[in-house]
Parts: C-alpha cells; structure tokens; sequence
C-alpha cells in the first residue's frame, strides 16, 4: 500500500505544482468562444484549420491549447476522414459556452474564478491562516472589501453579476422542480439579495399565479432585469424587508458572519406571516454523510467554495447542519427541513409555525 501511495502522489502532485495552467487554457478556450465555435461547425469533427478559421487565430497555439484540453475530456478527439485529428464538444465543453445562457452554462462563473482580482485574493490565503480572524485576504490583496471593490470597478461588478446569474439559471430549476410544493399556497415571493433578478422571473414562470419582488441594494437594482409580473425594489436587508408570504434567499448568507446571518433571518422572518410564513435558503449544506459517489464529489466542491468565501469575504464560510440549525433556532424559526437537489446547493425551508 505504501508503494501505491507513493506513486499515486508522485503523478497527483502535479495537478497542485500546474493546476493555475489547467485553468489559463479553460479561460481561454471561454474567451475565444471556442466551444461555440465547435458547435457552429456543420462538418464534424471539426479540423484544426477550420477550427483556427472560425475563431480568427493562427493554429500553432490553438493547436497546443486544443491538444490538452482534449487530453483532458473536456473535448473530443476524433480522427477525420483524412486521418487528421478532428474536434467535437462533450457535455462538458457546452457548459463552457459563453454565449449560451441556458441552466447548464458555468461560463460566467469560471471567468469570476479566474479573474485576477479573485486570484490576488487566493494568493493571500495563507496570511489570512496565521493571522487567524480579522485578516481578509480580498482587502490585504485590494484595500477594501469585496462589496466597495465590485461597487467602484465596473468591469468586475459586471464578472460577478454574470457569474451570480448564470449560478441562478442553473439553480432555481433545480429548486422549483424539485420542490415545487413549497409554492402551494404561496402568493408573493420576495427575493432577498436578488442581483441581477433572474430568479424571480423564473419562479413566476414556473408559477404564474404568485406576485414576486426582486430586492436589493439601490445600486443593485438600478442594473436589475426587469420580468412581467415581478416588481423591483430596492432597500437593506438588515433593514425592512417587504412583505410576502415566502422569502427567498440564495446565496447570500454563506457571505455573512453568523452575527449578520441572524440579523438577515430574524428580518426574513418579520417580513412573512405568522400562520403560514416560510423562508426559501438555496445554500450549500457540507459534511453531510451520503453513500452517492456523485454527492461525493459535490462535496469536494462545497468544500472548495468554502475556501474561495474564506479568500473573497470577511466573515463567509460554508455551514453544515448543526451550524445551520443553530442560526435558524436563534432567529426564531420553530422548525425547518433540508432539501436534496442533487447539487451543490440544498434548499432549506424554515418555517415560522
């Protein structure tokens, strides 16, 4: 076994020494719109000269980035009629697609990863692990917080707006499938941190009869989508929020403390009715013990994104149930249950009677 071991680490140390490499050639297979332009090729597989062609770059390099990215799995390799190597996508390389803002696409969200204002903050990750509590990364790497950096720089509030959104499209058709008796009886929603606003719109259209409000910051809402049958407006969160029957809130606690957390549910909690009220959390749930190998390796994920909140946000982090537990017990929820979606999010209803 120790033989083994060796040599499984001597070949898995590589992926930790070249790992910033893997995800330079998946950023630039995303920004050359490479994907798509496999797809849009009606010969398959497609050759590297048509391919070189389609996106406007000579093929050398192409060539070199095509050659591991198949490698890889995230394309396939495939002979032409000529002997030559051709490309095709895999289900993989689709959800890579920049253009294509369906449920599977995570575009958006590899470019936030990549992008070197995220990257300064992981680089100062170890500081923030001497230093114990009070040292954030993001801040050290940019002198303010995540929040005053996207509001001030354009360009990165647009990254992760995009990247928050294509998360939403991917999310909440899993929640609204998958739990879609948690909207009987309910006929106003309102979204607590909605960003760009999509989650709304979609829950309307999955559910016609309920009246939605996309809520958030006034800067925030400024830029939000507009959709039939969901008003926007704009407000604090550790304010008044407005009323409904259901407050929905995705994503957004695990960017909190366990103090503001509290103070975002007692607020969620005030704002639904007493005699039938209920709060929707989309969050991740880690260290929940499961025999699927699928959730398994979800679980490497959540684990992972619990690291980027550790790097990004002062007080974020990623909660297991028992943390969970006791923030929905300090806000004064009676009682409450968890959701499996079979993703990287679970649902958490909690209820006020």
């Amino acid at each position: 076994m120790g033989d083994e071991e060796e040599a499984k680490a001597s070949v898995e140390i590589w992926r930790y020494a070249l790992g910033f490499a893997e995800m330079a050639a998946v950023k630039c297979a995303i920004e050359l719109k490479i994907p798509e332009a496999v797809e849009n090729q009606t010969s398959q597989p497609v050759t590297l000269a048509d391919l070189s062609s389609a996106v406007g770059f000579p093929p050398p390099l192409l060539r070199r980035i095509m050659r591991f990215l198949a490698h890889q799995g995230i394309f396939k390799a495939v002979p032409t009629k000529d002997g030559a190597t051709g490309y095709t996508n895999t289900p993989l390389s689709r959800r890579m697609m920049i253009t294509n803002r369906d449920d599977k696409s995570m575009a958006h969200m590899i470019l936030l990863s990549s992008n070197p204002v995220a990257v300064a903050s992981y680089l100062k990750l170890s500081s923030a692990v001497v230093s114990g509590k009070g040292f954030q990364p993001f801040e050290a790497a940019h002198g303010k917080d995540a929040w005053a950096y996207a509001a001030e720089d354009p360009g990165y509030r647009e990254t992760f707006n995009e990247a928050m959104a294509c998360d939403t499209r991917r999310v909440v058709p899993a929640v609204t499938n998958t739990c879609a008796d948690i909207f009987d009886g309910v006929s106003t929603v309102v979204d607590v941190g909605c960003g760009t606003g999509e989650a709304m719109g979609m829950v309307v259209k999955a559910f016609p009869w309920i009246k939605a409000f996309n809520f958030d910051l006034p800067h925030v809402m400024a830029g939000a989508s507009e959709f039939e049958g969901v008003e926007n407006v704009a407000g604090d969160m550790f304010g008044l929020i407005p009323r409904a029957d259901a407050v929905f809130i995705k994503w957004i606690l695990h960017d909190w403390s366990d103090e503001d957390c509290v103070k975002i549910l007692k607020r969620s909690r005030e704002a639904v009715p007493k005699e039938k009220g209920k709060v929707i959390i989309v969050e991740a749930v880690v260290e929940q013990k499961k025999e699927d190998d699928d959730d398994d390796k979800l679980e490497y994920a959540r684990l992972l994104l619990d690291v980027v909140m550790m790097a990004q946000m002062k007080n974020g982090r990623e909660r297991n149930m028992e943390e969970w537990d006791h923030l929905l017990t300090e806000a004064g929820f009676v009682r409450h249950e968890v959701r499996d979606i079979n993703d990287l999010q679970s649902v958490i209803i909690a209820y006020v009677s």
